[in-house]
């Protein structure tokens, strides 16, 4: 299969997020400028085409190799990454103090989307380590990030996350990894962490853990861990870094999906102890690392947008040459895109990754807003929008990716269930993006717990504000519906956690698929009135679009709505029916 990236559309959508003032004096991309950003878009999806969408089979079919402790990637891994670091792709976004380029988040976004449609599997590598160059960049002394940012940054060294354990998944409070002071200041790490994304390979010379753990006096639960800084290797006497941590890779999964990428299991302290190094304040860790687990969440929901424009793409490509049947009113054999349900399935396909993307885009140029605001209270609303949306842009956009790609399998047919046609790769890669960075039911549950109440509950009365003015300037009342019951339902929930907070959490998974339902309508339906103002090449494109999304998805608001306002009982009473 051949991977293109959809720039045009990218760049259009990129383009909406932004905003009209976004190349303005103050604007988000003021610095960069239009050519710039056009350029870098481009040479982005250049590199993914050339160097690791052609990858990207190799990886599935060979995986990876482990031997004694090491992890080998598949033939022409090793020259990708090196051609990575080398064209400075992994500075991209980090900050000029630590070596990195400054450039948006938003343009970033849009290049983390090119990667992963192209390779989800190798881009897994470089988007741990840019969820760790923010936390260390927040939380680390100066010596460390001395030390150990600026080749995470450069990309020379790699970075992992190591939170999860044998009996610790979700709930981190059952962590058994612990710390022990040693004479030389720093610490010693012992445990075994698991399901940890290139804990082990060869792209890099050294790979640096972020690794959460206990201190001896740390109080029991989520408030007694700590975030330590991990090396494979330690510097030794000459200023090189040649001395082996004690940190081994023990072994790796094999699995549904990614198959390019190693998942380990990572052992610390066999030998005495692994010499760590404490980031931020003693029991503060995982306040730190979730700096790195946000960033990590919408890259996530980027990695499904990718991979559904990719799957669209190769539906489409396969549904154009195909000839089966004759469409109503023609006369001869027919391409099977030009039968009613294979346009319906396609339609879905290409306005939910429309969406999805809308909802990224938006959420990485609230994060730049943030950044850029010239007032505190235009920081602090854009925060939390940012915070507000997160959970939103990486459960629905994993979600969506798996629909997409279940879809691509059935618009292929019985050839969609040969490996060699590629449409079932993308249906096993899609589905790990639902399950890790915090699983869709605590991204969910995160949305109603803690990101509704934001502000007192601004930050959600600020998006539906803007929702329903784009609600108003449409034609198209499911819209508006959608809109006004996202309203109800948020309102039901915020009171319900108060009257029985049972009833709340069985209806978060529901809401946020309304949520986004409804913001993805709004958002389709404003790129559309858009297309023809800021020079998009097929204006018709997202007019149809919005048009199909307002009328065949986003309909499906006011039955989530009767799951959030009535089905929550069926749901706490109804465990008989299990089993």
């Amino acid at each position: 299969m051949t991977y293109r990236a959809q720039t045009d559309d990218i760049l259009f959508q990129l383009r909406c997020a932004a905003g009209p003032d976004a190349f303005d004096a103050g604007g988000i991309l003021d610095a960069l400028g239009e050519s710039a950003l056009e350029h870098t878009v481009s040479q982005a999806a250049r590199f993914a085409e050339s160097t690791l969408a052609p990858l990207n089979r190799i990886g599935d079919r060979v995986g990876v190799s482990f031997i004694n402790g090491d992890v080998a990637t598949a033939t022409g891994w090793r020259e990708a990454y090196a051609s990575w670091r080398d064209g400075g792709w992994n500075a991209l976004a980090a900050h000029p103090d630590d070596g990195g380029l400054g450039l948006p988040a938003l343009l970033n976004a849009a290049c983390t989307e090119i990667w992963n449609g192209a390779n989800m599997a190798f881009a897994l590598c470089p988007l741990l380590s840019q969820g760790a160059i923010d936390a260390l960049g927040a939380h680390a002394s100066p010596e460390i990030k001395e030390l150990y940012l600026r080749r995470i940054v450069s990309g020379e060294w790699t970075a992992t996350m190591n939170l999860t354990e044998p009996q610790a998944g979700t709930d981190l409070s059952l962590l058994r990894t612990r710390a022990e002071p040693a004479r030389d200041g720093a610490w010693r790490i012992f445990g075994q962490k698991i399901y940890i994304t290139y804990g082990e390979h060869d792209l890099a010379q050294n790979i640096v853990h972020l690794v959460l753990a206990r201190l001896p006096d740390a109080p029991s639960g989520t408030k007694g861990i700590s975030l330590f800084l991990v090396p494979k290797f330690l510097p030794d006497d000459t200023g090189g870094f040649t001395r082996r941590n004690d940190v081994k890779c023990a072994g790796i999964e094999h699995k549904l999906g990614v198959h390019g990428s190693p998942t380990c299991i990572m052992s610390y302290g066999e030998a005495g102890g692994a010499t760590g190094f404490l980031i931020g304040e003693a029991n503060q860790g995982l306040a730190c690392m979730f700096t790195m687990m946000n960033n990590a969440r919408l890259a996530v929901g980027l990695q499904g947008v990718g991979l559904a424009a990719a799957a669209t793409r190769h539906a489409f490509a396969y549904a154009s040459e195909r000839k089966q049947g004759r469409a109503p009113g023609a006369a001869s054999l027919s391409p099977i895109i030009d039968h009613p349900d294979v346009m319906r399935m396609l339609l879905t396909m290409s306005s939910l990754t429309a969406a999805a993307r809308a909802i990224c885009y938006e959420t990485a140029a609230s994060i730049d807003r943030a950044r850029t605001a010239v007032n505190r209270k235009a920081a602090s609303m854009a925060h939390a929008r940012a915070s507000l949306l997160t959970p939103v842009a990486k459960a629905f956009s994993t979600d969506i990716a798996n629909s997409v790609a279940s879809l691509g399998v059935q618009v292929f047919g019985g050839m969609g269930y040969v490996e060699e046609a590629g449409a079932a790769q993308f249906l096993r890669d899609a589905r790990i993006g639902a399950i890790y960075e915090g699983t869709n039911g605590v991204q969910a549950m995160d949305l109603v717990t803690r990101k509704l109440p934001l502000l007192e509950g601004a930050a959600f009365r600020q998006e539906l504000n803007d929702m329903r003015a784009h609600a108003q300037a449409s034609s198209c009342s499911s819209i508006g519906a959608a809109v006004e019951a996202c309203a109800t339902t948020g309102a039901f929930l915020v009171e319900a956690l108060q009257s029985d907070p049972a009833v709340a959490l069985a209806g978060a998974t529901p809401f946020l698929r309304l949520f986004a339902l409804a913001r993805g309508a709004t958002l389709l339906n404003n790129a559309a009135r858009m297309a023809a103002d800021i020079g998009q090449s097929s204006p018709g494109r997202y007019a149809a679009l919005a048009r199909f999304f307002a009328l065949n998805v986003a309909v499906e608001a006011p039955g989530l709505a009767q799951q959030v306002l009535s089905g929550g009982e069926a749901v706490t009473q109804g465990r008989a029916g299990v089993g």
